[in-house]
């Protein structure tokens, strides 16, 4: 009996620590922790990379240190989780991060599983090849075209055009060396991303500059997490208008577009 007693305490015990946490929304969780996770790349300059001092830096992160400032009084109080493409989402579902912040493009299949926040960038397709040689879809027949797995470009080729030959890769680091390595003959990502590259590496040139619909960019939360979404939604709308937004673009992306691409690129008022 005294068994079966210790038993049931038990279970009911559990059932009610299941109950508190259920009722605790993230945003007070994450408050009462006093540090916030956030998803963001390592190998995608100019939006999130390790610098020379081995640290997290890009557009992305800035971002991300602002976030945690605002939620809990100070830019130190985020953690960086570094994160690929396709292991995103899961990141997220399984409390591994609170927020995704991977230059993350909105859409309807990803809507389908996560929350996204109000945007804060713009983008579309871009295909890269060497001096430009692939300027249209006609021109990647029969040719192999170098993909992120899990990316918008991934979706989007296996999605419209099957009958290209796609290779896939995990990490950014690796598809653009491959393309390096002519293990393909071109690279489809997003087009903010290749232009910048192509800085850095002039012998290859962006052939089709925007292939596709203009897509946006916007951090997610778990899906349901209704309480850390609308106070994410509050705090984009604010940095895309008391002017950080600006600064961080002026920071890090002028260099590569160029000041007079803003409006092109964000979504600042």
């Amino acid at each position: 009996m005294k068994k079966i007693i210790l038993l049931v305490s038990l279970i009911l015990g559990f059932y009610l620590i299941g109950c508190t946490n259920q009722g605790e929304n993230t945003l007070e969780a994450l408050r009462k922790k006093d540090v916030i996770t956030i998803g963001v790349f390592s190998d995608k300059p100019p939006f999130g990379f390790i610098n020379k001092k081995g640290q997290n830096d890009g557009f992305d992160v800035l971002i991300a240190k602002q976030i945690a400032k605002d939620l809990l009084g100070d830019e130190s109080k985020v953690k960086f989780e570094l994160v690929e493409a396709a292991s995103r989402v899961e990141f997220l579902k399984s409390g591994k991060i609170d927020i995704i912040m991977a230059n993350f493009t909105k859409t309807k299949e990803r809507e389908e599983v996560v929350d996204f926040a109000t945007p804060y960038m713009k983008v579309a397709l871009g295909v890269v090849s060497l001096g430009g040689a692939i300027t249209s879809i006609e021109d990647l027949r029969g040719k192999k075209l170098i993909v992120n797995q899990g990316t918008t470009a991934d979706f989007y080729f296996s999605k419209n055009h099957p009958e290209i030959e796609l290779l896939k890769f995990d990490q950014n680091t690796e598809a653009f060396l491959a393309l390096k390595n002519a293990r393909g003959d071109a690279l489809a990502h997003d087009n903010l991303l290749v232009f910048a590259w192509t800085k850095e590496n002039p012998e290859f040139v962006v052939g089709i500059e925007k292939l596709g619909e203009e897509d946006v960019i916007a951090p997610a939360v778990r899906k349901g997490d209704k309480e850390l979404l609308q106070w994410l939604n509050k705090e984009i709308e604010t940095l895309n208008t008391n002017g950080f937004m600006k600064e961080a673009y002026e920071k890090i992306l002028a260099p590569i577009y160029g000041s007079d691409k803003i409006d092109s690129v964000l979504f600042v008022k």
